[in-house]
């Protein structure tokens, strides 16, 4: 079977809305894909507020703005569908929304962007809420794209994601594992805007600092990185993790960024260190924003060595735009009534095909 999906991802690093026009193939058993259009649409600075502070909105607002998120995704899908003319050659709309609650302890999670809306807006079908049942099912809710890093990439052994959070999945002898590894991108970038930058292109700032180890110390502390998965951050506990240690500092804002990145780099080892590979060599795929921080990825590169695990970096649109690949096959897998969530990453009671569907 061939099924042609639009899937949104909208990550805590706020840099924008991933789109991502997608060709995915099923046959006995076997998944494969294509991406066909992409793009990324950046967040404007009243977008990018509205988005950081919602948390903090009452109900009536904050309801307000899930309508209002919904009709503006529908409203860049549509722009997006014109630009590439693909009228009558899409089957459905995967969307992630933009998480502002996450608190599955709580058995709750909400994800912005009303599905109703974007359908009615898009004029087609669109599968959203994709982390609700797990959350419901007494599950992390996160990571839910473990499933295609099993279905579409299965051929690596692990698979860091670099967004705002860092993300791991571990591909054992039994299971798929995910967890959420630590702030990431979203401390980056916060330092860079401190000097007038959105983000450190290639790791430029971060490299011409040094180590800060009473700094380091503190990031590395927290009992999170010794917890065993499954496990999660909302993008307010991630903050809580770094923002303290690295923004309530009078260092010099080029060696609080080394600083940072020597703290990715110690916990996506540490990480991988609980979950050895047991082979002469293994590989190691690194998407997302954070992969094209040049100084980053070779700091993690060194810390692996040791552990005999090889990094390796795809074409640049796959690094930028699998979330929103796996989503599509996410809401795919929803639309054939498949599992679509782990509960080997989650912890959840059972795997479970999660995602509400909205029929225009």
């Amino acid at each position: 079977m061939i099924y042609k999906v639009i899937g949104l991802m909208s990550g805590s690093s706020l840099d924008g809305l991933d789109i991502a026009y997608v060709q995915l193939e099923e046959t006995r058993g076997n998944w494969s894909f294509e991406l066909l259009h992409a793009a990324c649409i950046p967040y404007n600075e009243e977008w990018k507020y509205k988005l950081l502070h919602a948390s903090q909105w009452n109900a009536p607002d904050l309801l307000r703005l899930h309508t209002a998120y919904g009709r503006w995704l529908g409203s860049q899908v549509k722009e997006f569908m014109q630009q590439h003319d693909l009228d009558h050659k899409v089957h459905f709309i995967a969307s992630h929304g933009h998480t502002v609650f996450h608190e599955p302890q709580h058995h709750t999670t909400f994800q912005l962007g009303d599905g109703a809306t974007l359908a009615a807006v898009a004029g087609l079908p669109v599968i959203s809420d994709l982390r609700a049942l797990d959350v419901a099912l007494g599950g992390q809710g996160a990571p839910i794209v473990p499933i295609g890093d099993s279905l579409l990439f299965g051929q690596y052994d692990y698979l860091l994601n670099i967004g705002g959070i860092a993300n791991l999945t571990v591909k054992t002898p039994g299971a798929m594992l995910a967890f959420d590894v630590c702030a990431a991108n979203q401390v980056l970038n916060t330092l860079a805007e401190r000097e007038g930058f959105s983000m450190d292109a290639d790791g430029a700032m971060a490299a011409g600092g040094k180590t800060l180890n009473d700094v380091l110390d503190e990031l590395n502390k927290d009992p999170y990185y010794s917890q065993v998965p499954p496990k999660s951050l909302s993008n307010e506990n991630a903050r809580q993790l770094a923002f303290p240690a690295l923004l309530e500092s009078n260092h010099s804002t080029n060696d609080l960024l080394h600083t940072a990145v020597m703290y990715i780099a110690t916990q996506v080892s540490r990480a991988t260190a609980q979950f050895p590979h047991g082979k002469d060599s293994s590989t190691m795929l690194v998407t997302g924003g954070g992969a094209f921080n040049h100084f980053l990825v070779s700091q993690i590169g060194k810390q692996l060595a040791n552990q005999h695990i090889a990094v390796t970096v795809p074409d640049e649109f796959t690094v930028k735009f699998k979330e929103a690949i796996v989503m599509a096959l996410i809401g795919t897998l929803r639309w054939r009534e498949e599992a679509n969530v782990l509960s080997s990453v989650t912890g959840a009671a059972r795997d479970s095909c999660g995602g509400a569907l909205w029929m225009a």
